[in-house]
């Protein structure tokens, strides 16, 4: 069983991730996660998303994944008791004494290693597997050869990171923002140094690596016994989200289905490289990264503005087109509508109504409502885009 994972900074991303085609979702509680800068979900919230989830027949994991010190240790058992009393699906931890309590306390989770284990060898995996480890997130920099190894000589099930920020460290083990900000990134505090910029000899460089995508190597993937498929990104927008989590799902599908094509690629491709404001590589896999796979200089890193809206309501009588603006646009604007049930079309925009139906020349304020006349069709929570060239 293939499945694609997302990330849930909160429950509405969460919402998205399962509309877009997400068969899990991963997020962490408000303590013992690496993403303390996340909203985060309150033991309450868990419980909801949890059933919320079961509720469409898709799954839960929560992060338990921080390193732990021993002031870190206060209610972690009870933590994972109610983890387990709610039944979430599975608990994603790094360090031993979490993996130890699960085993100890007999709980019924799915237990799966975090990344920051950063495991890229058999003899590894095994020892975690006599731990009671069921899944392995594998560290970004395994290669092609040391997932092969794994998956033969353990049989465990397997995920791997495909699409998202990567570490200029080994898979998060990263100390200079500690050193450098007194915020610790193993537990959940990183101020991504990597990507300030410094000054030696007057010559600005930065440490940064480029985003990983893994769309080309899906089916490889496949073939060598991965069976989970992860994006990062518990902090993007539910535009990142959605967008990405779909071209994974359609690209999947087609690998599943045989009938992807490299037209389907490079169109997928171009959609992925166009939501984020970071250039992408492959990164590890195939061989070990070059200067090209790197950002060494200063970048232009704008943000992203491709975000237009989402569709709130359609009244298919009238052909009109409830809006929540996201990002300015205006009368003659190019754009895209799409979703997980709307195949993508392009739409050329002729009048723009307000709330009140009186004619306007633009949406420049955010989450203003406006209509539009469309007569494609649409749907609760499709989005609107720039067009992609």
């Amino acid at each position: 069983m293939i499945e694609l994972l997302a990330p849930a900074g909160d429950f509405e991303r969460l919402k998205f991730a399962f509309l877009y085609g997400a068969d899990a979702v991963y997020f962490g509680g408000q303590n013992y996660s690496l993403r303390a800068n996340a909203k985060n979900f309150s033991n309450e919230e868990i419980n909801d998303a949890t059933k919320y989830a079961h509720s469409l027949n898709k799954k839960v994991y929560v992060t338990v994944n921080i390193v732990f010190h021993d002031e870190n240790l206060d209610g972690l058992k009870d933590y994972l008791i109610y983890l387990n009393e709610i039944n979430v699906d599975g608990i994603i931890a790094s360090d031993i004494v979490v993996l130890k309590l699960i085993k100890d306390l007999k709980l019924k989770v799915k237990v799966i290693l975090s990344t920051q284990a950063s495991t890229l060898n058999s003899f590894t995996a095994q020892f975690y597997k006599s731990f009671g480890v069921d899944q392995i997130v594998l560290a970004r920099e395994a290669l092609t050869k040391d997932i092969k190894a794994i998956k033969e000589k353990t049989g465990l099930e397997l995920e791997c990171f495909v699409h998202g920020a990567m570490c200029m460290s080994i898979s998060g083990k990263c100390i200079l923002s500690s050193f450098m900000t007194g915020r610790d990134s193993n537990r959940g505090g990183c101020a991504q140094i990597c990507r300030w910029v410094f000054n030696e000899d007057k010559t600005p460089f930065t440490m940064t690596p480029k985003d990983l995508n893994m769309i080309e190597n899906i089916k490889e993937m496949i073939d060598l016994g991965v069976t989970t498929f992860k994006v990062e990104g518990r902090m993007r927008s539910i535009y990142y989200i959605s967008t990405v989590i779909l071209c994974y799902r359609r690209i999947i599908d087609k690998i599943l289905n045989n009938t992807l094509t490299e037209e389907d690629k490079n169109y997928y491709l171009k959609v992925l490289n166009k939501v984020a404001n970071r250039e992408s590589a492959p990164q590890f896999f195939k061989k070990d990264p070059s200067y090209q796979d790197q950002y060494y200089n200063l970048r232009d890193e704008e943000s992203n503005q491709d975000f237009l809206g989402i569709v709130k309501s359609y009244d298919e009588k009238e052909k009109i087109a409830i809006i929540e603006e996201r990002n300015f646009f205006k009368k003659g604007d190019v754009i895209e509508f799409f979703g997980p049930n709307t195949d993508t079309f392009t739409y050329t925009i002729n009048e723009i109504y307000d709330e009140k139906n009186n004619l306007i020349d633009k949406a420049n304020m955010p989450k203003m409502i406006i209509k539009l006349k469309v007569d494609t069709p649409l749907k609760e929570n499709d989005l609107l885009r720039v067009k992609i060239n």
